[in-house]
């Protein structure tokens, strides 16, 4: 039996891996469960070309619990080593530069270093006080029985192996029973390793079998235990998309998501080797207005090993709302496998992505724009994210980006503009596209606006400012105004003006006595000379106002403590109307001041600004002046 020193200088280098990585401590299973399968195929590569002289057969992983003697069992049927290959990969090469790394990460709080020094191994440390390896290699060699404590002295002699492949024992320290619980087991094999390529047993499983013909109702049906196998080697992402039908892509996504009860609405398939490998599919779900609760739905697997699903730095911002996995090798990780490093191969796989997600919602639009309308609302929150944070989706949206109207009817940009152009557009030259938020609050200002043959658009979502925004910058001589944020007639300026009724002395009069009952500050008064058909009294709200304080909620692109000030409007009174010329030629004051209070309360309860003590007041006025 061989006995000696891990090559490194300090002894303090076991306590640093598990003060390191605590927080991160269940990867040791992770860990050697990939060490046991990258081992398993190089022997399918070695036997497929002649080099192992063995049969591949059907190999499996298995984990087992001993309970009772405080051990994990890792077992595999693959390449195995030598008491040679122990040495240098066990004692030597994984501490290669183990005293630099000492010296550089001693005392930091970098949860990424194990991976600098091929530690992958080592993280058994964090849950044992004793490892060992009893390892037979597929070539004519003894078997190796490799013994450590958590110190830099190890013991290495032969082993009592008969098969080729590797057995790692984990002594389960105290701090560390957790992992000796079979629940706590299965959670981590379902979280890390539910989709690696080879299949993994833990223990066995009753299956129920048919009752043999003539069996009797109350017989109990046979069973037969079997193993327990935890994964799906061969999941939908690994396969050629030619392969699969549209229920194989459902199937998997309730795999994924077994918890989640409504299908997807449509899925993408990533398949690229060059200049990168990168597969993975990639799903809509039916999403909600809400920007925050959808995120961390995407799985990032490497060679089917999971490692996050928080994959922001590889999947564009906006597409982080999506489902789905994503499988890359050359995605640079450590050994945690937890953590980005920033490079040009994670760009260009961003890049890749979004063009592939843009190519296929241009491909549904152009092939079935029906059922892509239908869609709209279940989608058009990551469409438009996406038109705002990046400049290339937002050049590829412009096909297939779609702009309801309040009367259910989709139309392109390019379409929209062809549509309103000549009725929209004001007397400067510039397309005015007016827009409701909300149907029902808004609904006297968008039926003024169908009157005069306007279009009014339904843009409802909660980031909806920023891309009006964005598209006025983008768009030439575009502007979007909210139905209700002035009068029609200020809203698309024409040539023509309207002449009122009323004397410059008649105005001032109608003002004063206006601003006399109006004790509220935040209506402004204005005098406009309007069609005798419009509406006496308009509350509107200046569409830059508003825009910038709901910009600046959603985050961003607000003008500096906007967000914090109070409501201001602009109370519009119709010069031309009837009632207007009434309440100015009214002699008594009292009636005067009734008839005021009527008709700013119409107004404002057709703007939803009536409420509370105001509303009841003003129900009570109504039925005073009915009598």
């Amino acid at each position: 039996m061989a006995t000696g020193n891990i090559n490194v200088s300090v002894e303090n280098i076991f306590p640093l891996i598990k003060k390191f990585l605590y927080s991160d401590h269940e990867i040791f299973l992770r860990e050697l469960i990939s060490n046991a399968t990258d081992a398993t195929l190089k022997l399918k590569h070695l036997a497929s070309i002649g080099e192992a002289k063995v049969e591949y057969g059907n190999p499996q992983i298995e984990i087992k619990i001993d309970k009772k003697g405080k051990k994990i069992h890792v077992i595999d049927q693959g390449i195995g080593m030598t008491e040679e290959e122990v040495k240098k990969y066990i004692n030597e090469l994984a501490f290669s530069g183990a005293e630099e790394f000492l010296n550089k990460y001693d005392d930091s709080k970098d949860s990424g270093i194990i991976g600098h020094f091929g530690l992958g191994f080592y993280s058994s440390f964090m849950v044992a006080d004793k490892v060992e390896i009893i390892t037979k290699s597929y070539k004519d060699a003894p078997a190796a029985h490799w013994s450590c404590d958590g110190s830099p002295k190890f013991s290495l002699k032969k082993g009592k192996k008969e098969d080729h492949g590797t057995e790692i024992i984990l002594h389960i320290a105290d701090d560390s029973k957790e992992f000796l619980e079979e629940n706590r087991i299965t959670g981590l094999l379902q979280k890390y390793n539910k989709f690696m390529p080879i299949p993994i047993k833990f223990g066995t499983k009753t299956n129920t079998l048919p009752k043999p013909e003539g069996a009797k109702e109350e017989d109990p049906a046979p069973t037969e235990e079997v193993d327990n196998i935890i994964n799906n080697p061969n999941p939908a992402w690994t396969k050629q998309p030619a392969d699969l039908e549209d229920e194989d892509y459902k199937n998997f996504y309730r795999e994924l998501y077994p918890m989640q009860f409504e299908e997807p609405l449509f899925h993408i398939h990533l398949n690229v080797d060059y200049p990168f490998n990168l597969t993975g599919i990639l799903y809509f779900p039916k999403l909600t207005n809400d920007l925050n609760i959808q995120k961390d739905r995407i799985q990032l697997y490497q060679n089917q090993v999971f490692v996050t699903d928080n994959v922001e730095g590889i999947v564009p911002e906006f597409l982080t709302m999506l489902r789905g996995v994503i499988d890359s090798p050359d995605i640079p990780l450590n050994v945690s496998r937890s953590y980005l490093q920033a490079d040009g191969a994670v760009k260009k796989i961003s890049s890749y992505i979004t063009r592939k997600v843009a190519d296929k919602l241009n491909s549904l639009f152009k092939n079935n724009r029906e059922d892509f309308e239908a869609k709209w609302n279940d989608i058009k929150i990551v469409i438009e994210y996406g038109m705002l944070s990046e400049e290339k989706f937002f050049e590829k949206a412009d096909k297939f980006a779609l702009y309801p109207t309040v009367d259910g009817s989709y139309f392109t940009f390019e379409e929209l503009q062809e549509k309103v152009k000549d009725l929209q557009t004001d007397k400067d030259d510039k397309l005015v596209l007016l827009y409701a938020s909300d149907k029902e609050a808004q609904h006297s200002y968008i039926e003024a606006a169908k009157a005069k043959g306007y279009e009014v658009l339904l843009m409802d979502s909660p980031i909806i400012g920023h891309l009006m925004q964005k598209l006025e910058t983008s768009k030439e001589k575009v502007s979007f105004a909210r139905v209700d944020a002035d009068h029609l007639d200020n809203l698309i300026k024409k040539e023509d003006t309207t002449i009122s009724k009323l004397s410059d002395e008649e105005k001032e009069k109608l003002k004063a006595n206006l601003e006399e009952v109006i004790e509220d500050k935040k209506y402004t008064v204005q005098l406009e000379a309007m069609d005798s058909t419009a509406s006496p009294f308009i509350i509107t709200e200046p569409e830059f106002m508003r825009r910038m304080k709901e910009m600046q909620q959603t985050g961003g692109g607000g003008m500096f403590g906007m967000g914090g000030m109070p409501e201001m409007y602009n109370l519009i009174v119709n010069t031309n109307h009837e009632l207007v010329g009434e309440i100015l030629n009214t002699k008594t004051a009292k009636k005067r001041e009734r008839l005021i209070n009527q008709s700013i309360d119409l107004a404002r309860l057709s703007k939803g600004l009536l409420k509370g003590e105001e509303l009841t007041e003003f129900i009570k006025r109504s039925y005073e002046m009915v009598k």
